[in-house]
């Protein structure tokens, strides 16, 4: 399919197109970036929601109770399930549709699977481009799912719009999972299978971090030296009132509390748009995202358009034979692209 019949096949929401412009994106074929560049006029209506959390926290489960939820208040899903590429093969077990089996014929619900291909922060290279694919198709929720890979889970915080991080109460330690950088990205909390032993201290633990951070951690133990009074610096009533992420106990398998979860991530929205802060994270993927495809563009200028491949190739004796370092070869390898690229001004 030429890429005019794609833009066609996506302006009539027809699946097959769907999939195969996803495809071109995902594997950076022919024609991928002119493809996003006609579609991006039609990204900014889909309301994307991160889900990350340690391997076990029952991600895929929770994503399959979100769908069915909003599924059933009329709201079309799609799902973007990134899952880890083998370091040695370079395959990838990609079997979330095998997982949401309840949702995955609905044809108001899309589910696609994604390798890492070695990216690290659990999210994908072209994640946020098939992300754009699916919004200009129209999908009102997007969920994306990514690899359970510890601190480096940072990355959704700069993919979604509102962050959601899963943990378990068998997670082990508390305050280890709890780590500064992870507390950090998240919009909203939730503690897993809520009904095991363990899950009330582990919230508890939260909502302390949590207040530890906000600098009011036992702001509901009442004081016995003085009386409470207003943060310094910030009246009572002035200005709007910024978002205290919430702690929500859930059960995905038991079904219990996705409601409320639901509810909190609208109200995230609500306050997303109301606050303007939904149009500040926009601005900042923007750049984020045009920063990536000049990297992009610069990788394959250096390594395939200027000879960089080859050059690395022919100097690699010297440098195993110690007659040059690794730091001299790099920099003969830009001065050639440099060299290159002056010549085609020229």
């Amino acid at each position: 399919m030429t890429t005019a019949d794609l833009l066609a096949g996506i302006e009539a929401r027809r699946m097959p197109a769907l999939a195969r412009a996803i495809s071109l994106v995902e594997n950076g074929r022919e024609g991928y970036e002119a493809l996003l560049s006609s579609l991006h006029p039609r990204v900014g209506r889909a309301h994307r929601i991160g889900i990350t959390g340690p391997p076990g926290a029952g991600k895929s489960t929770l994503a399959e109770r979100l769908v069915q939820t909003y599924r059933a208040g009329g709201r079309t899903v799609a799902v973007v399930a990134v899952d880890p590429t083998s370091p040695f093969t370079g395959g990838a077990l990609l079997g979330d549709r095998i997982r949401m089996e309840s949702v995955a014929l609905d044809p108001n619900v899309y589910i696609r699977s994604m390798a890492t291909r070695g990216e690290l922060g659990g999210v994908a290279t072209t994640t946020r481009e098939v992300c754009d694919v699916l919004d200009a198709f129209g999908f009102e929720r997007i969920l994306i799912e990514t690899v359970g890979v510890g601190q480096s889970e940072l990355t959704i915080a700069a993919t979604a719009d509102t962050a959601v991080l899963v943990l378990v109460p068998e997670s082990g330690d508390g305050i280890q999972v709890l780590k500064a950088g992870v507390m950090e990205i998240a919009d909203l909390y939730v503690i897993n299978k809520a009904d095991r032993p363990g899950a009330d201290r582990l919230r508890t633990e939260i909502d302390v971090m949590l207040g530890i951070r906000r600098g009011n951690a036992f702001r509901h133990v009442a004081p016995h030296h003085r009386p409470t009074t207003p943060p310094p610096g910030k009246s009572v009533g002035e200005g709007a009132a910024p978002w205290e992420p919430p702690a929500l106990a859930v059960s995905a398998v038991r079904n219990e509390g996705i409601d409320g979860l639901v509810a909190a991530i609208e109200r995230h929205a609500e306050y997303l748009q109301r606050s303007g802060e939904l149009s500040r994270r926009r601005r900042e993927r923007l750049v984020r995202h045009t920063r990536e495809v000049v990297d992009r563009g610069v990788r394959a200028l250096v390594w395939e358009e200027g000879g960089g491949e080859a050059a690395l190739r022919a100097g690699l004796e010297r440098v195993a034979g110690g007659t040059v370092n690794p730091y001299k070869l790099a920099h003969e390898i830009l001065a050639g692209v440099k060299k290159e690229m002056g010549n085609g001004h020229a």
